[in-house]
């Protein structure tokens, strides 16, 4: 397994962390949206589900597990 491997898989661990505490926090799921965007994340739905992205280059981070997405 390559370094950067592993570094993505541990940075895509920390950012669903940082989403799921950020949904706790949240009353709705475009509040949830709007705090992670100030983290300079967005969540893109598409046909296969959610997907966590960063906001300015829109590189695909993780998907959202299916408890999150609704």
């Amino acid at each position: 397994m390559s370094i950067s491997t592993t570094q993505d898989r541990l940075a895509a661990e920390q950012v669903l962390d940082l989403a799921t505490r950020e949904r706790a926090k949240a009353l709705s799921r475009r509040e949830w949206k709007h705090r992670l965007a100030g983290f300079g994340y967005n969540i893109r739905e598409t046909d296969a589900g959610d997907v966590i992205e960063t906001l300015r280059s829109c590189v695909q981070v993780c998907v959202l597990p299916s408890a999150l997405s609704a």
